[in-house]
């Protein structure tokens, strides 16, 4: 939990209610802050399996990944592989558009270039192409004459990706395993904002409310679903995934947009995939379980 990644209080707080969840399930926890001491803290705990509760890069894009199966543990959610696709927004794209997935339109651009002129016609989306939690994101709308003033901590090279409009949706899925014979979804979130679902509306209270399940044509409905599962199996994801969508109501299915699909969600017990599965019959400290009985090294 923790680290040192732009999405570290999130972490924090995921790991907390992780660790006490798996108390409550009757494991042994050691709760660590991950650091460059990593391996000696690992090592000294020696655990059965590692709960990843990391969150942003290095946490979620292979990189502890690697080094978890580099000393041979056991760990959660996704393997080096899947991880470092879904952190890296244009890799994730090109295989969601091979798998026949709807995607927008975007485009890899200097950031010196996206602050000195429109590369795409307003209204567009910048955003680092491997972060996570709306962190760093800018929304350039269609009246706006002039460009984004990116931030000094932006990446120098960034992600320009053609606006979405319409709904928020989101869908978990958890992958054949324990207790299950095939991936799953488990149901479609409509997260209601009063505005752009920046980091704020995400994570401080009352940014957004969440809709579960949602309230939308049952054929926008099966569409996440399918596509969720689609999403993971291309990425290569295990144990839970969660795919993000934008939905324009005016087109129906066709006004349904595939984000990202995040290999490590959130992790508290009002968090979106947790939410689902409490909707679905299955508490926290179940889900946390079912992580944990999942976890493997290299596969």
């Amino acid at each position: 939990m923790g680290g040192p990644s732009a999405e570290r209080e999130v972490s924090l707080s995921s790991g907390r209610e992780c660790a006490s969840a798996l108390r409550t399930a009757g494991y042994r926890v050691v709760e660590i802050d991950a650091g460059p001491d990593l391996p000696m803290r690992l090592a000294d705990a020696a655990p059965d399996a590692v709960f990843n509760a990391l969150h942003g890069r290095w946490g979620e894009d292979g990189t502890v990944q690697g080094l978890l199966e580099w000393l041979g543990y056991s760990y959660t959610h996704s393997g080096v592989l899947a991880s470092a696709l879904a952190m890296d927004k244009t890799r994730t794209k090109t295989v969601f558009a091979e798998a026949g997935l709807p995607v927008v339109e975007s485009r890899i651009v200097a950031a010196e270039l996206v602050r000195k002129a429109h590369v795409l016609d307003p209204p567009y989306v910048v955003k680092p192409n491997n972060e996570g939690s709306s962190v760093g994101v800018y929304l350039v709308q269609e009246a706006s004459d002039a460009p984004p003033n990116l931030g000094t901590d932006m990446p120098e090279m960034v992600m320009v990706e053609r606006f979405a409009p319409g709904r928020e949706l989101t869908t978990t899925v958890l992958g054949a395993g324990v207790g299950a014979a095939e991936t799953r979804a488990l149901t479609v979130t409509d997260i209601v904002t009063e505005g752009w679902y920046d980091y704020d509306a995400k994570y401080k209270p009352g940014g957004s409310h969440h809709v579960v399940p949602a309230d939308i044509p049952e054929a926008v409905f099966d569409a996440c679903m399918r596509y969720a599962v689609r999403a993971h199996d291309a990425l290569g994801c295990r144990g839970m995934s969660r795919t993000d969508y934008r939905w324009d109501p005016s087109l129906g299915v066709d006004g349904l947009i595939l984000l990202e699909t995040n290999t490590q969600p959130g992790m508290t017990p009002t968090s979106l995939s947790p939410e689902q599965a409490a909707s679905c019959g299955i508490d926290f400290p179940t889900l946390c379980r079912w992580l944990v009985e999942d976890a493997s090294c290299g596969r």
